[in-house]
């Protein structure tokens, strides 16, 4: 009987034991499973935040390029506005629009224009030629013409 006993404490020793084994291995696995993504998040983390470095990295520097842009701009303007201001009433009366030359052939035309308006409007004191004594073109009235050759 001993020899029986033995051999079930063993079977019941062998079950408990496969089932505890069973058990803890796979909350063994599931703790692998956690610790692999844990490590997998550490490192999209660590990368996320070298991206974002270099992402603000070139954001500097863009925006020390545009403040240097701007301020050439700047710089410029202030000069223009110096220029400008520099500039007097005089200088623009020494360089007129027109050179000499232009300006007596605007002259002259400018008076041969006043003279054909002279001319235009002694025509325009004539009566049109649309209102002749005649009937001509689609205002000839040929009941008018029929009647007059049957009388």
């Amino acid at each position: 009987m001993t020899v029986v006993t033995a051999l079930i404490v063993f079977v019941v020793g062998a079950i408990v034991g496969f089932f505890t084994n069973h058990f803890l291995s796979s909350s063994n696995q599931e703790q692998r499973k956690l610790a692999e993504q844990a490590s997998k998040s550490d490192a999209a983390l660590s990368q996320y935040k070298l991206d974002v470095a270099d992402h603000l990295e070139s954001s500097a520097t863009l925006l020390d390029q545009m403040n240097n842009t701007c301020q050439t701009a700047m710089k410029q303007m202030e000069e223009s506005t110096q220029l400008l201001q520099r500039a007097t009433t005089n200088d623009s009366e020494s360089m007129p629009f027109f050179s000499q030359e232009t300006q007596e052939q605007l002259a002259q035309t400018a008076g041969l224009r006043h003279a054909k308006r002279t001319e235009k409007r002694a025509v325009a004191t004539e009566a049109p030629l649309d209102y002749s004594g005649e009937a001509s073109g689609l205002f000839i009235d040929k009941s008018a013409q029929d009647t007059s050759k049957a009388s």
